[in-house]
């Protein structure tokens, strides 16, 4: 079960995140796996929005999550080596 704390400690974390580069990971069903990076974009009471850029066009999506999908590991967050590395210099 998920409790109200746990909501607000995972809205919390992610808006430190904002403007961080992420990796985000989802079942898509039928074994599918669906994968977008980008920025952290923005904030909301029940959903966060990353900016992902297209690689057939170049053109900017904005796709929202729900905190709930990744207090449930429906949806997995993963912040590459990279941003980790420049942060801490």
């Amino acid at each position: 079960m998920i409790i109200k704390s746990d909501l607000e400690s995972c809205r919390s974390k992610l808006q430190t995140m904002i403007g961080s580069t992420v990796r985000l990971s989802s079942n898509g069903g039928r074994k599918r796996l669906i994968i977008h990076e980008g920025v952290i974009d923005n904030c909301y009471p029940n959903v966060f929005t990353v900016r992902c850029q297209r690689e057939s066009d170049g053109a900017f999506e904005i796709v929202s999550y729900s905190y709930i999908d990744v207090l449930t590991r429906a949806v997995r967050i993963a912040v590459p080596v990279e941003n980790v590395e420049a942060k801490a210099v």
